[in-house]
């Protein structure tokens, strides 16, 4: 028995906002809409939720029938419910996002599904509220950076500082100061420098180094400050 009929209805759909990590560049990940209105525009990954299904249970099997992913740790970012936000019918959305490391293999899986990565700075026009929701997630991902450590899941587990600060350039979307950045990640003591040189970039080499596991984790309790 419907105990609600005489209600007003409407959809409920999740926007998956996927962040990519590269080594390089912070990218996002975008689709060809399937449906009607808006068909093959640019969109966020996303759908509607299902009667059966939770908004998270959504979100996954969403994100790994358009792109393939699986394993994907999201978090949800907030509701969007303009009453206008959808010229096809009333929808609600609820933003789920992510930020993971970009390798070959990520690369293949999401080209193989039409999914492509555009970035940051040159993301296209989207859908709907997608380019508000797409800021919106930028702005929480650098909050997150600003207060948690960040590269354990995004980084190889050994890498250079060069490259660790690479990532909080592209989080950031600023250039920082090498010797105060240096300073203030090795402040916080959560890395290990090992004696091993990368010298892909030049014959003197950076060294390598790699989180400590124990401390990263208490890190990410406690908050840090982490303004450069």
């Amino acid at each position: 028995m419907d105990l609600y009929s005489n209600k007003d209805k409407f959809y409920v759909a999740v926007d998956c906002i996927i962040f990519g990590f590269d080594n390089e560049k912070l990218k996002l990940l975008v689709f060809n809409r399937k449906i009607d209105p808006f068909i093959g525009s640019l969109s966020l990954i996303g759908s509607f939720v299902k009667i059966g299904e939770s908004v998270s249970d959504a979100s996954i099997r969403i994100l790994k029938e358009f792109t393939g992913l699986e394993n994907v740790y999201m978090k949800e970012l907030k509701t969007y419910s303009s009453v206008d936000r959808d010229p096809g019918y009333r929808c609600i959305s609820v933003a789920q996002y992510a930020l993971i490391y970009v390798n070959d293999t990520i690369n293949k899986l999401v080209e193989e599904k039409g999914a492509k990565w555009y970035e940051i700075d040159n993301v296209p026009e989207l859908i709907l509220d997608h380019n508000e929701m797409t800021i919106d997630a930028l702005k929480r991902i650098e909050q997150i950076a600003r207060y948690k450590p960040i590269g354990f899941e995004l980084l190889p587990k050994k890498f250079t500082l060069p490259k660790l600060q690479k990532l909080y350039e592209a989080i950031y979307r600023r250039k920082l100061d090498p010797r105060n950045f240096r300073k203030k990640i090795l402040s916080f003591d959560i890395i290990i420098k090992l004696e091993e040189k990368d010298r892909t970039g030049s014959k003197k080499g950076a060294f390598l180094y790699k989180f400590d596991h124990t401390k990263y984790k208490k890190l990410q309790k406690s908050g840090f400050d982490f303004e450069i």
